[in-house]
């Protein structure tokens, strides 16, 4: 049996080494994802085998008005949360990247809604702050205001998630506080002597500087927020109430899987939000070339 070379077991080695990931990519994600793909093309309900059924699903969604309903609710959500996400993520960022008196223990606590992400517990936490006796309501009763039950009202059921999106910000904060100590000190004197104020630093430097990572936390938040799900399921108790105006995309392609049993359905589901967010993100890196500066 002919010996192995250095190079030959190095590449096995190698191989080896990466094989947890590889196990976990295909068993995982890849086989998924095809196996996805073919019910899309199928009637499927978990219980019996998969009947090809052609482009049915796909245009069953063009009579379907809970499929425009959850793309409008979930357009909004996005529209609405990843800006305000990034603006406020930015004016923490530089309010806290000189290093003050205890501005790490700040920097925590402003993170620290991130940790949770879209977890459970914090969503039945803000369901308790805006339904009808929460917290929300007690504070505007102290002022004369009579409150509603934010969650219940079919016009602000939606905001109070994108609320909850824009108070967890913290992860957005940190790459931009790490992108602001990379900014060299020197342009910041140079302007000073040509006597540049803080508000022409700002606009000249800090943030043509920071576009990239205006870039990235932008694509981050946008693939993000056109997923979540946890949120819209515990405050609308899984239903997408009041009247669908929280039937996130996601949340409907959840209920025709495991509500329904139409797996093949959902399957297709799946696949139009993939192309969704790809064509969202297409156009994010085709405009980025008009506004993303690169030293």
């Amino acid at each position: 049996m002919k010996e192995l070379t250095r190079k030959q077991k190095q590449g096995i080695i190698g191989y080896l080494f990466l094989s947890p990931w590889l196990i976990g990519f295909f068993a995982l994600t890849a086989i998924p994802m095809l196996a996805s793909l073919y019910f899309s093309f199928s009637r499927y309900d978990m219980l019996t085998p998969p009947r090809f059924a052609g482009l049915d699903n796909y245009t069953k969604m063009a009579s379907d008005p809970k499929f425009y309903k959850s793309l409008q609710v979930t357009f909004t959500y996005v529209g609405l949360s990843v800006p305000f996400v990034l603006v406020f993520a930015l004016i923490v960022a530089l309010i806290l990247q000189k290093n003050r008196r205890a501005v790490g223990i700040y920097r925590a606590i402003y993170y620290l809604p991130s940790l949770f992400g879209g977890s459970v517990a914090v969503a039945i936490l803000w369901k308790e702050l805006f339904n009808k006796e929460g917290v929300v309501n007690q504070i505007l009763g102290n002022f004369g205001v009579e409150g509603i039950s934010w969650i219940a009202t079919p016009s602000t059921a939606i905001y109070t998630l994108i609320l909850l999106g824009i108070w967890q910000f913290g992860a957005s904060m940190v790459v931009f506080l790490a992108a602001l100590k990379q900014i060299p000190m020197t342009y910041y004197e140079a302007a000073m002597i040509d006597g540049a104020g803080k508000v022409r630093r700002l606009f000249y430097i800090t943030l043509p500087l920071l576009t990239p990572m205006v870039f990235f936390n932008v694509v981050m938040q946008v693939i993000s927020a056109f997923q979540s799900f946890t949120p819209a399921y515990i405050i609308s108790n899984g239903t997408g109430a009041p009247l669908d105006s929280t039937l996130f995309y996601t949340l409907y392609l959840y209920l025709k899987a495991f509500g329904q049993f139409q797996m093949g359905y959902a399957s297709a589901l799946a696949w139009i939000l993939l192309l969704i967010i790809g064509a969202v993100t297409g156009v994010l890196f085709i405009t980025a070339k008009k506004w993303v500066f690169y030293e």
